[in-house]
């Protein structure tokens, strides 16, 4: 079905066209993290997925350790929206996670007002690219972890093993519910308004993780 023309998935209102302002906010992390489960989830139109099915030819070039039931990925990137207000929309791109698109990334923090990093507990590593990235570009993001039932961490223990300074947000969240996913936006928005507050240094509190499961 064209989505053009297709009805809003169900329970999801339609969006108002007359916005004034569209905030863009990319979704990234390692290969199998949730991404596209997570714009999926969360957006109030039918979301624009670039999927494609995973075939052979990926074998020795994509790293399946801990994903090997994933039939699919994507090859550009994840694209949704949701309505803040009557004056602002938030634009949702997530980024493909495979090391072989990272070349996209760059491309898609243009014009970025801030970034949500998913981790997976079993491939913390993949993670470190993400955040990187981002610290080069200068934009700021928090961390959101994804739970698969991987090894158990508590908050603290994932923010040393990603080195996060102690004013990046790290929440947990299911990426599969869109009441979560809309609660990581909401703490993405938030620490945004914090740091373009004008605040003085005196002013600004180190932000305290919560160990409340979403």
């Amino acid at each position: 079905m064209d989505s053009a023309t297709s009805e809003p998935p169900s329970g999801r209102r339609e969006l108002a066209a007359g916005a004034d302002n569209g905030l863009k906010v990319v979704i990234v992390g390692g290969f199998g993290v949730g991404k596209t489960t997570l714009v999926r989830s969360v957006s109030e139109i039918r979301p624009l997925n670039t999927e494609e099915t995973m075939t052979q030819a990926g074998q020795g070039v994509d790293d399946l350790d801990g994903v090997r039931t994933k039939t699919s990925t994507t090859v550009a990137f994840d694209f949704g929206r949701i309505t803040l207000d009557e004056h602002n929309v938030l634009y949702l791109f997530g980024a493909p996670g495979q090391e072989r698109f990272w070349f996209l990334w760059d491309r898609l923090f243009s014009g970025t007002l801030g970034a949500v990093v998913l981790v997976d507990s079993r491939r913390i590593e993949d993670s470190w690219y993400a955040i990187d990235r981002l610290e080069h570009h200068g934009t700021p993001f928090i961390v959101a972890h994804n739970d698969f039932g991987g090894p158990h961490h508590t908050l603290e223990q994932l923010r040393e093993a990603l080195d996060l300074d102690p004013e990046v947000p790290l929440v947990r969240c299911d990426a599969r519910a869109r009441t979560s996913s809309k609660d990581v936006l909401i703490t993405l928005l938030e620490h945004l308004k914090t740091l373009y507050a004008p605040h003085t240094a005196a002013d600004r509190q180190p932000y305290v993780p919560q160990e409340t499961a979403p």
